[in-house]
């Protein structure tokens, strides 16, 4: 045997036996750990090792109450303290980013070693090393709780404050007639309340001549475990129910008085569509606009041809419309539609879900007619889970002096077939029903609605016999079927009474391909619909076909359409349009289009843009006719603003704000662009200077900050991400920093020239610890070139770092040798609080 391999033979059976020594005392030494200190478990250790293992970046698994909360390098030091100095892994974690930030926040400057006793934050009750398997486990008051059996989220202990305002305007307008609405919505919080204040001011062709005003609701509410209190005055109806009854008559009006439900009533907007489609099916090009209690809600431009219209800007929640089709300044079709943007619910330990209200029928500075002032107000509103699939629903209210009773089913028979039945009597106005049914196949859907109603119009003052009653019937057949990835086809057929009412057609048939190396789509459609005032009386038969590309990649496309349809005066006419449109990229306005016409008339003008800022969002849109030259337009303004923590904001972000938290973005980089995510869902991007961003309530959590896009930044976000705990409408304030850095790479000595080691090399970017033997390598601000050292807690020195002296390679800072001298500490006493 070589002198080599007997060595290596010898250091073998050294090494075995040390192995076996360490395993026999293992189990005796793991139950000492928990109770002996550091000190006590490295008296065993070699003094060579011993040198590596005080006051040196260790590699240890962190525990939070026997869960795994990462991987980190940790300091410990003769004084039994540990210091955390960062996360180095957690993919194998399940524990959230911003506990393991709040861990590190807390152990950064260093905490002693076994049982709490002072400054004992986030309920730790110890600490506590294991040299054995290079573990820190962190105890706290919360180890056996579960939070499987956590039910109820727990209200801010300190409840919260703020202030957010949604201002909306919604204007239509043509030469001889003006519609818009003014609406204010202010949700606030204070301590454990939730106050709610809403007012609009409205004018419709439907009112006299004047403008309406009148607060719509003034109340204060609380949530208590499943239940909430609402008193003061509010508008009675459906809260977070999944399906609300329709009624024949009156609907509830403001109140005066107390409303009692369940917690899950909260009714929260969303941008989802609706799950029942809207559809119109202009002749001419014109705007739709979408009332709700007859005011106006939002107003689109639309073009001929069957089409739906936008229903993820509309409210969320349970409820019906008036959409009404104006072409050249004349309404032509007016139809009622319901909106079906429910939340979901499927647990069966919780199958009730009720509105109690009771109070006096009043208005709040309103000048609105109403011949019931003052008349009891009372309801009750319930939805049953009575099987996963099977939700029931039912209503009895008092309104206007009358009963309403109604009743209503969502069945998912199957995961394919959806129904919906609703029946519905209000005394002295009549009686109906409404049905409706989804079916959904690999290759499409059908979707068939039917709604009837006996009429009956109460007997007025002074009448002898009531006025007879009214049948009205309306059933519809909608099927959307794809043959391939590239070609589908829509049907739906119609049938309607009243002045015009009767059967309408519509069958389309589209194409998705590739003209001239672009994306294309080419449609064409085939109507027959009842006459109108628009065709003066006659049916409206016609063609279209359209064909819509992409023009490049930089968001531009062109659309054309040529067709026949009946004219106003009920012949024929033939029509073509051009529509080009343009996206526009880090810009106030996000879209802008303009379209041209000719028929039989002459030719008409139209152009819309969409537009978002820091301040308002919305869209604009202007349009001639071919038939007489006449304008109209309109435009559609949303705007919220946030009040909180001494700061004011304002926003043009279109999300809803269940709570806010203002965000002042400082950084010395420009054209910054950051992105803010909320880990219960919302997102929305950051700029320098002062940000919304919308936040959940009642539940803790927290929002990460990270750059926008894929491109990497030689830069540092402090912090990266903060915790909240508000209540609905409560905001906070939080400010963030954003540095471009640089690597410093030196070794610090002392004044005798000696390495320091275990030393804590502080800058406003990051952290590090310095190596046995000096060396350090730290993230810097290249804004502010100082450095902080400190150990076992307190300051040595602070640097200040002369880049004339050191050498520069890409992002990386040479500097060497560092002396650490304690002389410098007096000449940095003007720093705030230092570097850290």
């Amino acid at each position: 045997m070589t002198p080599y391999a007997a060595s290596i033979f010898l250091g073998s059976r050294a090494l075995a036996l040390f192995l076996l020594l360490s395993a026999s005392a293992a189990a005796s030494a793991q139950q000492l750990a928990s109770q002996q200190g550091i000190l006590s478990q490295a008296q065993g250790l070699p003094s060579d090792f011993s040198e590596h293992f005080f006051d040196v970046p260790l590699a240890v698994r962190v525990e939070l109450d026997g869960r795994l909360l990462g991987e980190a390098l940790v300091m410990l030091d003769r004084q039994e303290r540990v210091q955390l100095i960062e996360f180095t892994a957690s993919e194998d974690s399940a524990e959230p980013d911003h506990l393991r930030q709040r861990w590190a926040d807390y152990l950064a400057e260093g905490q002693p070693l076994g049982n709490c006793e002072q400054n004992c934050t986030h309920d730790l009750v110890a600490l506590h090393y294991s040299l054995n398997n290079s573990q820190l486990s962190i105890l706290t008051r919360t180890a056996e709780y579960d939070d499987q059996e956590q039910r109820f989220y727990a209200l801010p202990e300190q409840g919260s404050r703020g202030l957010i305002l949604r201002n909306q305007v919604n204007i239509s307008a043509g030469e001889t007639e003006q519609t818009g609405r003014y609406a204010v919505q202010g949700q606030g919080s204070i301590g454990q309340w939730t106050t709610m204040a809403q007012a609009q001011a409205d004018r419709s062709r439907d009112n006299e001549p004047g403008t309406r005003h009148r607060i719509d609701q003034l109340y204060a509410e609380r949530l208590q475990e499943r239940h909430f209190y609402r008193l003061g005055y509010f508008t009675p109806g459906a809260q977070g129910l999944v399906r609300q009854p329709r009624l024949l008559g009156d609907t509830p009006d403001t109140a005066l008085g107390i409303m009692y439900g369940t917690s899950d009533s909260l009714a929260v907007a969303n941008a989802s569509p609706s799950a029942t489609p809207i559809y119109v099916t202009p002749n001419r090009p014109g705007v739709v606009e979408i009332y709700r209690s007859g005011v106006l809600i939002n107003s689109q431009p639309v073009q001929p041809g069957l089409q739906t219209i936008d229903t993820k800007v509309l409210p969320g929640g349970i409820y019906d419309v008036e959409v009404r089709l104006i072409e050249d300044g004349q309404v032509t079709s007016s139809n009622e539609a319901f909106i079906y943007k429910p939340s979901n619910w499927s647990d069966p330990d919780q199958p009730w879900r009720y509105n109690l209200y009771l109070g006096q029928r009043r208005t709040l500075l309103s000048n609105w007619d109403s011949d019931d002032q003052r008349s009891l107000s009372a309801g009750m509103l319930f939805n049953y889970l009575a099987h996963s699939r099977v939700v029931l629903g039912g209503s009895l209210q008092r309104v206007g002096g009358y009963d309403q009773y109604g009743s209503s089913i969502d069945w998912d028979a199957s995961d394919r077939l959806k129904l919906y039945a609703n029946l519905f009597q209000t005394q002295a106005h009549g009686h109906g029903y409404d049905l409706q049914a989804l079916w959904t196949y690999d290759g499409g859907n059908l979707v068939l609605g039917r709604n009837q109603s006996w009429q009956q119009f109460p007997r007025q003052r002074g009448q002898r016999e009531r006025p007879p009653g009214q049948d009205v019937i309306q059933t519809s057949l909608s099927w959307l079927h794809r043959l391939n990835a590239r070609i589908s086809t829509t049907t739906r057929v119609a049938q309607a009474d009243g002045l015009y009412g009767g059967t309408s057609f519509d069958l389309g048939l589209t194409y998705h391909g590739k003209l001239l190396g672009s994306d294309a789509n080419w449609r064409t459609s085939v109507f027959d619909h009842p006459g109108n005032p628009g065709t003066n009386g006659a049916r409206n038969r016609g063609v279209n076909f359209t064909l819509s590309m992409s023009l490049g990649e930089n968001g531009r496309r062109l659309s054309g359409t040529l067709g026949t349809r009946t004219a106003r005066d009920g012949s024929r006419d033939q029509n073509v349009s051009l529509t080009y449109q343009q996206s526009i990229a880090h810009h106030t306005l996000h879209n802008v289009a303009a379209t041209v016409t000719g028929d039989r008339y002459g030719t008409g003008l139209a152009g819309n843009v969409q537009f978002r800022n820091s301040a308002v969002y919305g869209d604009a849109y202007l349009q001639s006719s071919s038939y007489d030259n006449n304008l109209s337009g309109g435009l559609n303004l949303e705007s919220t603003v946030a009040l909180g923590g001494g700061k004011a904001a304002v926003s043009g972000n279109f999300q809803a704000y269940e709570a806010g938290m203002i965000v002042d973005v400082e950084s010395d980089i420009s054209d910054l662009t950051l992105r803010a995510d909320d880990h219960n869902g919302a997102s929305a991007p950051l700029r320098p200077g002062r940000n919304i961003i919308p936040v959940s309530a009642y539940r803790p959590g927290h929002v990460l900050f990270d750059f926008q896009g894929q491109d990497t930044q030689a830069a540092v976000i402090q912090p990266a991400t903060v915790s909240y705990h508000l209540n609905r409408g409560g905001v906070n304030y939080q400010q963030i920093r954003v540095m471009r850095t640089v690597t410093v790479l030196g070794r610090l000595l002392d004044v005798r020239g000696e390495p320091i080691k275990g030393a804590l090399v502080i800058n406003h970017a990051s952290r590090s610890l310095t190596e046995t033997d000096g060396f350090f390598a730290v993230e810097m601000s290249e804004s502010t070139p100082t450095l902080e050292v400190r150990q076992s807690g307190g300051r040595l020195c602070f640097l200040k770092l002369d880049g004339k002296h050191a050498t520069r390679e890409n992002e990386i800072l040479l500097v060497g040798d560092q002396q650490c001298s304690p002389d410098s500490l007096a000449a940095a006493n003007t720093l705030d609080g230092g570097a850290g």
